[in-house]
């Protein structure tokens, strides 16, 4: 039993209580100390401090006849978040080693570096080779700022976008003369009308797509991603987004001024691209459809090299659908002014093609003519002894596109273990596809990605992009339509965005490891690979919104990364915004650098707090013109 003590205190233990008190009160004094300086440290810089900072971006701002055009009408920025320096006292910019770059002639104003029609002409034009990707030598970079024309205005939202442009922002109206009974392009006073015409759909885009859903089922979800090839404004495109299906358009940058930046003015997806001697910038097995509507494409001729790319890039069971030359050459041959012989060759040529690629003819009916590709291999390899031409091929890399040589040879399908299996695996229907485990990553084929690992990344993607909703405040609103993600990974953060009226063009640098673009279109996305060492194939300005997450980090050794932040701001609008993920000493580098850009920008805390050492730079490009 405890025994209990009576009687006074002893000297010795009234001494300790003096000292426990004592030291209470000095550790609490220490506390609200800190507190105080802590909160001192912390305040909000004034509204001078904010003017002086913006003031070292040393614009000479326009307004265009638009109002005052310092910041977005809508500050994409949220100052409530912006924290950053309430807890770091790394020094984010000094006016002293600001490179301050100047405007480019207004000659540059529509500058594809990659496809410069001037540099293009030193190249071989057979198989157009001249009309591919031919970048500047180092010592050809531009170190300007590629300029807006005068008067250029904010594009249309979304969905007004895919039937009215400004023609200030494209002062091109020689498909408006050239097109003008195709219904492809009107002028109407300062804007251009896209009345969804084409040169094989005068009764519109939408019409023509209710044709062919009529003969293949396209819009119960089992088709998602779709190929255009020649694609000319992209109405076709442009129409299959009321369906949930995503093309991919393209088309090179030839006499037909500006095709394919009309269509990214729409708010279409699209790139510069054509077929000719290198492989499409695209995986094998990623799109569920591909489309010719009169694009002029020689299928037939070199060993039919063009057609059996396409099949490359087409998945098990996916669709290619022919209207124009040769299809229904007995009505259209005088139109064509072709004779009947040649035209009957050339599809005659086709369907010989076609069969030795294993594909199956559907249908032929009015204007469309339709093949399936087999959903596996099981068949065609059998039939090999009746088409020895073009063999399978023998290279272990059938994604590998960036630069890579066209193969005349097919691309093999994965193996299977029965003739009802799909190779490489079945896709859930759209839109349950795009949370789904993607079948190259449940069948283990890209290195250190499991199903777990994908989860998780769709999980954070999802935390992050309600972060940056409280930082991009007009993103719900549609002032952001055409979106970049610069180092997409598994495709997490285009999932995350699919409740924004956006699309996002999701690219994964080229040769680097894994290689996760074939997966991002298993998920019902699109992309293209690219070395950002060098120019991206669009059109100037065809960009709201760019995302960068570790891009810098990747390749600060690589190249020097002053040129490719030049070609975000080249294809970045007026107005638009970039969000940044790297570390912090990356992007005080960064700042440094879009400070003298015109640009006006913020570092900011990581989502989880400041003791992250990721940061996010959220920058702004500024309104300015010729």
């Amino acid at each position: 039993m405890a025994k209990d003590y009576g009687g006074s205190p002893k000297p010795h233990q009234l001494d300790m209580k003096r000292k426990r008190l004592t030291w209470i009160l000095a550790v609490s004094g220490l506390c609200v100390l800190f507190y105080v300086f802590g909160a001192w440290q912390g305040r909000s810089p004034t509204p001078s401090s904010q003017s002086d900072l913006s003031s070292k971006v040393g614009c000479d701002v326009r307004t265009g006849g638009q109002g005052n055009r310092d910041l977005p009408s809508s500050s994409a920025m949220s100052q409530d978040a912006l924290d950053f320096e309430s807890h770091h006292e790394l020094s984010v910019n000094s006016s002293q080693d600001i490179e301050k770059f100047p405007p480019c002639d207004i000659s540059y104003s529509e500058y594809t570096p990659c496809e410069d029609q001037q540099r293009s002409k030193k190249f071989d034009r057979d198989r157009f080779k001249y009309r591919e990707r031919h970048c500047p030598t180092k010592q050809e970079l531009l170190r300007c700022l590629v300029p807006a024309p005068p008067n250029y205005k904010r594009p249309f939202k979304w969905p007004q976008s895919r039937d009215y442009a400004w023609y200030a922002n494209i002062p091109h109206k020689e498909l408006s003369i050239e097109k003008a009974v195709q219904n492809w392009i009107q002028v109407e006073g300062e804007r251009f009308r896209f009345p969804g015409g084409g040169t094989m759909f005068a009764n519109g885009a939408d019409v023509y797509i209710d044709d062919i859903n009529a003969l293949i089922p396209i819009t119960d979800g089992s088709i998602r991603t779709a190929l255009d090839t020649g694609c000319g404004v992209a109405s076709w495109g442009a129409y299959l987004l009321k369906r949930d299906i995503v093309a991919m358009s393209f088309a090179p940058r030839d006499t037909h001024e500006a095709q394919v930046w009309f269509a990214l003015e729409r708010g279409v997806p699209a790139m510069i691209a054509i077929l000719s001697s290198k492989r499409l910038p695209y995986p094998s097995r990623s799109f569920d459809m591909a489309h010719c509507s009169r694009c002029l494409i020689p299928w037939p001729d070199y060993d039919g090299l063009y057609l059996i790319e396409v099949d490359r890039v087409l998945r098990p069971g996916a669709y290619w659908i022919l209207s124009g030359p040769p299809i229904r050459w007995q009505k259209y041959w005088k139109g064509w002014d072709r004779s009947k012989e040649d035209l009957k060759q050339e599809q005659d040529s086709i369907e010989d093609l076609a069969k030795r690629l294993c594909w199956r003819k559907v249908i032929e009916k009015g204007d469309l003519a339709i093949w399936q590709k087999p959903i596996n291999h099981v068949e065609c390899l059998k039939n090999k002894e009746m088409y020895a031409q073009p063999e399978m091929c023998k290279s272990d890399s059938p994604d590998a596109a960036w630069y890579k040589d066209m193969e005349a040879c097919i691309t093999p399908l994965p193996e299977v273990s029965n003739p009802n299996e799909v190779a490489g695996g079945a896709l859930q229907k759209w839109p349950e596809r795009a949370f789904a485990v993607p079948p190259r990553i449940s069948s283990g084929s890209i290195p250190g990605i499991n199903a777990q690992k994908f989860q998780e990344d769709t999980e954070m993607w999802k935390e992050r992009i309600v972060y940056y909703k409280s930082l991009v405040t007009d993103l719900p609103q549609g002032r952001y339509r055409n979106v970049m993600d610069m180092n997409a990974n598994l495709g997490g953060f285009a999932a995350a965005m699919m409740r924004f009226p956006v699309w996002i063009m999701n690219v994964v640098p080229a040769n680097t490891q894994p290689d996760t673009l074939g997966a991002i279109y298993e998920r019902g996305f699109i992309g293209a690979y690219q070395d950002w060492c060098e120019a991206f194939s669009t059109y100037p300005r065809t960009y709201d919104l760019i995302h960068a997450a570790g891009v810098f980090s990747m390749y600060q050794d690589r190249c020097d990364i002053t040129y490719i932040l030049l070609e975000m701001d080249r294809i970045l609008r007026p107005e638009g915004t970039v969000i940044f993920r790297d570390m912090v000493e990356v992007l005080v580098k960064i700042k440094g650098i879009t400070d003298g850009m015109r640009w006006n920008s913020k570092i900011i805390d990581h989502e989880s707090g400041p003791f992250n050492p990721e940061k996010i730079l959220l920058a702004s490009k500024t309104y300015w013109t010729a």
